[in-house]
């Protein structure tokens, strides 16, 4: 594990998050969760919603695990597929809250929904990269827009292709982020939904972001050629100008000349 130990460093280093960047690992069975892994139901006594697992992870430094039974998020277990839901029961929810105007919405707000095939994980496991003792599928981070635009640079570097997310302020860092990073093989950018920030604590200023773990290496390669050329975080603002008030005259001629 010492690689992801050393490349969660490089992270904290050119990005300086306000918590934990995270291994996200989506294991296909029960017996490749980490035995030390804490447990919904087992350790704390109640189902919970992945992004609360996330949370767990990001801001205590655990390493936590929602299967399907322990999963308290219906939306989640669906896009995880664990518990594929009824077609006329997204309907039904997506317009008893508004999300959409009308049926024909609400279905469209459905077929949009990324999810995997059930069967291909029993969990999801969430750890401190820099403490994770699994090898990741995905990784996440909570960042500022402007950490995100580093983030961004980093990915795109050898590329030269934009990242390409969608967004709907539903299921966000656990489908539209983890879930189809996973399932696409690409980076996503996250606007961490209404279940983030009233279960999970995502706070106004933040944002998410979501990488197959294959492509952290080449990210952070895209880091360091941007850092060495200045491009950097905190963004270093320009300040090396003279200082002028009023009308654009300089502050050393209005203390020579206090009636201009």
């Amino acid at each position: 594990m010492k690689q992801w130990h050393e490349m969660a460093a490089e992270l904290e280093r050119y990005i300086r998050p306000a918590t934990f960047p995270l291994a996200v690992q989506l294991p296909r069975t029960e017996e490749e969760i980490p035995a030390k892994a804490r447990r919904p139901l087992r350790d704390m006594g109640k189902k919970l919603a992945p992004c609360q697992a996330a949370a767990l992870a990001r801001k205590y430094g655990w390493t936590v695990a929602v299967s399907a039974s322990e999963s308290g998020c219906a939306i989640a277990s669906h896009t995880h597929g664990w518990e594929p839901a009824d077609p006329d029961g997204v309907v039904t929810f997506f317009m008893y809250m508004k999300y959409a105007h009308d049926e024909a919405s609400a279905k469209a707000g459905m077929a949009a929904m990324p999810a995997i095939e059930p069967g291909s994980c029993a969990a999801v496991v969430h750890a401190p990269l820099a403490r994770t003792v699994f090898e990741p599928d995905v990784i996440l981070l909570y960042i500022n827009p402007a950490q995100l635009m580093r983030l961004i640079h980093g990915a795109t570097q050898e590329t030269g292709g934009p990242i390409v997310s969608s967004f709907s302020g539903r299921a966000a860092s656990c489908s539209e982020g983890v879930v189809r990073a996973f399932r696409d093989n690409a980076p996503q950018i996250v606007v961490p939904g209404n279940g983030d920030r009233v279960w999970a604590s995502a706070q106004d200023d933040e944002m998410a972001f979501a990488l197959p773990a294959s492509m952290l290496d080449g990210l952070l390669r895209g880091l360091e050629r941007t850092h060495e050329r200045g491009v950097r975080y905190p963004v270093p603002a320009c300040l090396d100008y003279e200082p002028r008030v009023r009308l654009n005259i300089p502050l050393t001629d209005i203390f020579k000349n206090p009636v201009l």
